[in-house]
C-alpha cells in the first residue's frame, strides 16, 4: 500500500511539473504538441514492448517439454498469484538474471537468463519467478511506460522552450530558463524513483507469492555478485525491467538518485523483516 500511494504521489508531481514547465513557457501549442509525440511513442513502446525486448536480447520461446520444471514452476506460482499463464523465454546469456513484459497479465512473458537457471537453487528461482509475476500482477509496465510519457513530454516541452527562448514571464528570464533547465532533470529522478518504489512493491509482493521472503533475499544477493562478475550485452535503456541492474555497482550517495534498483541490501533487508512478521 504505502508502495503505492508513493508511486501515485510520485506521478501526481510529475504531471504538476509538466504544468509548471508549460506554464513557464508560456506556449500550450507546443505542450499539446509535445504530449501527443511523446504519448505515441511510448504507446508503441507499451503495446509492443513484449516483442521489442525479447527480440532485443535474442530470447528464445520454450514449451513444457523443454523445460520441464521451469514451466512447473511459473505454472503454480502464477496460479498463486491469480494470473494466467505467461509465455516463458530462455536468453543466451552467463549472467544471473530476469526480466517480466507485456502490456498486460494477458499478453505477458517471462525470461530468465541461462545464468539465473544454472546459479540458483530451486527455491530463489522460485522467488525471482514469483517477483517477476509480480511485477506483471501490479501491471509495473503501463506504469512505467505513463511515467515515461510525462517525463519525455517534459523533456521537449524543455528544449522546444530553450531552443526558441522565450516565455510569458519576461521580467523572470532567469528563473524561466533556470526551470527549464532543471526540468528534465527533476522529470528523470522522479521517473528513477518510481522504477525503485514498483522494484520494492514487487520484491514484496513476490514474496507473498511464492511464501517465502528468504528465498528472494537469497537470490538478490547472489545476483548481485554475479551481475557484478559476470558482463552481459544489455541495453542500458532496459536495464529497469530486470530483476538486478544488469550494469551492477554500487549505489549511494547522488548516484542512488539516477538509480533504476535500489541498493540490494536495502532489498534484502526489507524482505528479512518480512519474514520475521510471517509473510
Amino acid at each position: 500500500m504505502a508502495n503505492g500511494i508513493r508511486t501515485a504521489a510520485l506521478m501526481a508531481v510529475l504531471i504538476v511539473l509538466f504544468a509548471l514547465v508549460g506554464r513557464a513557457l508560456g506556449q500550450e501549442t507546443g505542450m499539446v504538441i509535445a504530449f501527443v509525440v511523446a504519448v505515441a511513442l511510448n504507446f508503441g513502446s507499451y503495446w509492443f514492448s513484449d516483442k521489442i525486448v525479447l527480440k532485443m536480447y535474442k530470447a528464445r520461446e520454450v514449451v513444457q517439454v523443454e523445460a520441464p520444471e521451469l514451466f512447473e514452476m511459473v505454472d503454480r506460482l502464477r496460479q498463486r498469484a491469480g494470473l494466467p499463464m505467461p509465455k516463458v523465454y530462455i536468453i543466451a546469456s552467463d549472467q544471473p538474471n530476469a526480466f517480466a513484459t507485456g502490456r498486460n497479465p494477458a499478453h505477458a512473458a517471462v525470461a530468465v537468463t541461462n545464468g539465473i537457471v544454472r546459479m540458483l537453487s530451486r527455491d530463489e528461482l522460485e522467488g525471482v519467478l514469483a517477483h517477476e509475476l509480480a511485477h506483471v500482477k501490479n501491471r509495473d509496465i503501463l506504469t512505467s511506460s505513463v511515467a515515461a510519457t510525462v517525463a519525455a513530454a517534459i523533456t521537449m516541452v524543455a528544449r522546444f522552450g530553450l531552443f526558441f527562448g522565450g516565455g510569458r514571464d519576461r521580467d523572470n528570464i532567469f528563473g524561466t530558463l533556470l526551470m527549464l533547465i532543471l526540468a528534465p532533470i527533476a522529470a528523470m529522478l522522479i521517473q528513477m524513483a518510481i522504477s525503485r518504489s514498483r522494484e520494492f512493491a514487487a520484491d514484496r509482493d513476490g514474496a507473498q507469492i511464492c511464501g517465502r521472503p528468504r528465498s528472494l533475499a537469497n537470490a538478490l544477493s547472489k545476483l548481485e555478485q554475479g551481475a557484478a562478475r559476470i558482463p552481459m550485452d544489455a541495453n542500458p535503456s532496459t536495464a529497469h525491467m530486470f530483476i538486478v541492474n544488469p550494469f551492477a555497482g554500487a549505489v549511494g550517495g547522488l548516484r542512488r538518485l539516477f538509480a533504476t534498483h535500489p541498493p540490494t541490501e536495502e532489498r534484502i533487508e526489507r524482505l528479512l523483516e518480512l519474514e520475521q512478521i510471517g509473510v
